[in-house]
């Protein structure tokens, strides 16, 4: 029970940290924009959601999406009308759920708002939470400390009410059963392709054929505009070496942090745990003081008894198998009064009995590993790079809007910049085409789209500094252009056909698998090369999502079923069902309680979509078409 609490602890503040990234903080583009010029694209019982709001919003789920997709993302889709409304309403039901919060005093104390601060790794140095980097990160995110503590409190407080939904949810044991039946069904399959490849020989094309494809693709075989440019790049890291750092400096750091920049104290433990609850009765803690006394008692008078003792008698699962084995541990991992014992004994010692939430312990430090503090000049390199790194975000912060004045302010030219901020202006080697998502090493779709705007290409200006993540601007000018144009049939006849070959050929295969799926749904028996046996689980797709829902949709009651899809651009695939095995449940099976858990989220979902319309009666959303359509032009 112990170590697992200990254990769930660190799941917990893993968690507040994972919740805390709702929160955006404010990028760079806020030293380049005008934050009064707001307006607003929403109210929510009254309470508005700024255009400011919306654009941030919008720029945090652009990021998002792009860490986590593997290839570069269509600078399209950000523009698309139905990303922009779905980043809106989820402002909306964010806003839905801290008025509900709110009104129902659902609030988060201060211990629980500085735990969440402490556990968010911007504002750690090697892991400890430090308040200095605290305070630069918020300067430099132009927020302050009092506005950012709210914003976050409000976003934890409407946490609690999603917590609540996803708990509220239950399940029927049969349905949970039914549903994993249906997944554990296991069918044989044996599979035959239809390959364009076989078909390309048979496939005539004529000269009205290609010209009229063609025609019909033309956009696909245009050349895209494209530009080559200079930039200069203003970062934090391009600043560094700007930094100057007094040796007075680095020990007032070193001084202040070096408890930190070591390891801990830490103990190696073993204890016995008498369960018993905070809240029990008077007669119920007397017992299991009475139990934890007379193993005291057995410990003392034979202390190598420790470990058998914890196996047979302590109430802690998680520890008890290991003869009571907690393993090393530092101050701030055990709950109070457990920790101050077990930090006060020297090897060997066995402490008396220590009442704590969870009942009575018996503590025997085994090993303790002493603190480590470095010099300061075994700690003066990461000393200095912290310190540095701290500074140029300072002077990052402070440079930014000066910067961008000055690509705005002499649209001729880089140089000014550059000299101005000791930078280097660079050009690319390679040809950007429009439409492409990443200059120069840099993903920022807005990068691409500043070079091949008429201000750019026509009047051969510098494009304003763009924020291109990670404390980073970037200004660029157009060096070279080619426009965009279209190439003619003669030039590209020979793709034009290879492409139309291949249609036409998967279109045929296609049609023969079809065919063929249709003489065996008559009866007959064609001559065809059956694969080898392939066993499929519903559970766990092996094969496209169309070619598993028409294997499990043949009717188990006869076999063999047949089944066929067509494979876009690639023929078709015909499949022979040939035997059906399905699991029978018993009602101690374990996976049902695992299957219940993702059920009942499903559920939890269905239950908080339900809960927000039922909001949005309670709290009036008004949606400010006009702002949005304005903002999504501009």
């Amino acid at each position: 029970m112990f170590e697992a609490v200990r254990n769930n602890k660190r799941v917990a503040q893993v968690i507040l940290v994972l919740i805390s990234v709702t929160f955006g903080f404010f990028g760079i583009e806020s030293y380049l924009s005008d934050r009064g010029a707001a307006g607003e694209v929403a109210t929510v019982g009254g309470s508005p959601i700024s255009t400011y709001e919306f654009e941030q919003a919008l720029r945090e789920q652009q990021d998002r999406i792009r860490a986590s997709s593997e290839t570069p993302v269509d600078s399209a889709t950000f523009e698309d009308p139905l990303f922009r409304r779905a980043v809106l309403d989820n402002l909306v039901n964010q806003r839905l759920l801290s008025l509900f919060a709110s009104e129902h005093r659902m609030s988060v104390s201060d211990a629980q708002l500085r735990e969440t601060i402490a556990n968010i790794p911007a504002f750690q140095d090697d892991g400890q939470f430090s308040n200095a980097r605290y305070q630069a990160v918020l300067r430099s995110q132009g927020m302050n400390e009092l506005g950012f503590q709210e914003r976050l409190r409000g976003e934890l407080a409407y946490q609690q009410v999603l917590s609540a939904m996803g708990e509220a949810s239950l399940v029927p044991r049969s349905a949970v059963m039914r549903v994993l039946s249906a997944q554990l069904e296991e069918r044989t399959v044996h599979m035959v392709r239809f390959e364009p490849a076989a078909y390309l020989s048979s496939v005539e094309v004529s000269a009205d054929a290609l010209k009229a494809h063609y025609e019909a693709n033309k956009a696909s075989y245009a050349v895209p505009a494209r530009v080559k440019v200079a930039y200069v790049v203003l970062s934090a890291d391009s600043l560094k070496d700007q930094v100057t750092v007094s040796d007075d400096e680095l020990r007032a750091e070193y001084e202040q942090t070096k408890a930190t920049l070591g390891s801990p104290e830490e103990r190696k433990a073993r204890h016995i745990l008498v369960q018993v609850a905070a809240d029990a009765s008077e007669a119920d803690v007397a017992a299991a003081k009475q139990k934890a006394e007379g193993l005291l008692a057995q410990i003392k008078a034979d202390p190598s008894r420790f470990a058998e003792l914890a196996k047979s008698a302590s109430d802690d699962p998680g520890s008890a198998a290991n003869g009571g084995d907690l393993g090393f541990f530092a101050r701030g991992a055990m709950l109070k009064p457990f920790e101050d014992a077990a930090f006060a004994l020297q090897v060997g010692e066995v402490s008396g009995l220590v009442r704590s939430d969870f009942g009575f312990h018996i503590i025997r430090v085994d090993e303790i590993r002493k603190a480590t503090i470095p010099t300061f000049e075994e700690a003066r390199p990461r000393i200095e790079a912290a310190v540095r790194e701290r500074a140029a975000s300072r002077r990052f912060a402070e440079s930014a809007e000066q910067f961008a004045n000055l690509v705005y302010e002499q649209p001729d030219s880089l140089e000014p910049a550059a000299n101005q901020f000791g930078l280097k202006v660079r050009t690319t080697d390679d040809w950007v085409e429009q439409g492409a998502t990443t200059l120069a090493g840099f993903e920022s779709p807005a990068l691409v789209e500043a070079v091949f705007s008429p201000a750019a290409i026509t009047d051969k200006h510098n494009t304003d500094a763009i924020d291109v993540g990670n404390n980073t601007i970037v200004a660029a000018r157009v060096t070279a252009h080619e426009p965009a144009r279209q190439r003619d049939f003669d030039e590209v006849k020979s793709e034009v056909e290879s492409q139309l070959r291949q249609k036409l050929a998967a279109e045929a295969a296609a049609q023969a698998g079809a065919a063929q799926l249709a003489a065996l749904e008559k009866g007959d028996k064609p001559a065809l090369k059956w694969g080898e046996p392939i066993k499929l689980q519903r559970g766990l797709p092996m094969l496209p999502p169309n070619a598993m829902a028409a294997v499990f949709a043949v009717s188990s009651e006869k076999v063999p079923g047949y089944t066929g899809v067509a494979v876009p651009g690639a023929g078709y695939a015909l499949f022979r069902v040939d035997a059906v095995k399905k699991t029978e449940l018993s009602e101690t099976d374990p996976r049902i309680a695992t299957v219940s858990g993702q059920y009942a989220q499903l559920m939890g979902a269905q239950d908080l979509r339900a809960f927000l319309t039922t909001l949005r009666e309670q709290y009036p959303v008004k949606i400010n078409a006009a702002a949005l359509a304005t903002d999504s032009n501009g």
